[in-house]
């Protein structure tokens, strides 16, 4: 019920200046444990959006609430490092 509710949010929060997508990735071997990975163009249009949170948003993230833990593992920077096969479009 989780990744129902994190797409719903997600889709609200995409909308804001500075987001350029998200990810939700499942543990091998756990369903029950994912890890969501959020791409800014910058901590300060990240922060943007967190101080003032739509209202939908709230309450999505509310009602998901009783289903999981959610915690915060840290703030990173884009990758520095990226290594893609020689055939990738993006290589």
């Amino acid at each position: 019920e989780y990744a129902d509710a994190w797409v719903r949010a997600s889709e609200l929060i995409q909308q804001a200046p500075g987001a350029l997508g998200t990810e939700l990735h499942r543990k091998i071997g756990d369903p029950k444990t994912l890890i969501a990975i959020a791409h800014w163009d910058s901590k300060a249009s990240r922060d943007a959006m967190e101080a003032q949170p739509a209202a939908r948003v709230k309450e999505i993230i509310k009602s998901a609430a009783p289903f999981c833990e959610i915690r915060v593992i840290g703030e990173f920077e884009e990758p520095e490092w990226v290594v893609m096969p020689p055939d990738s479009p993006d290589a």
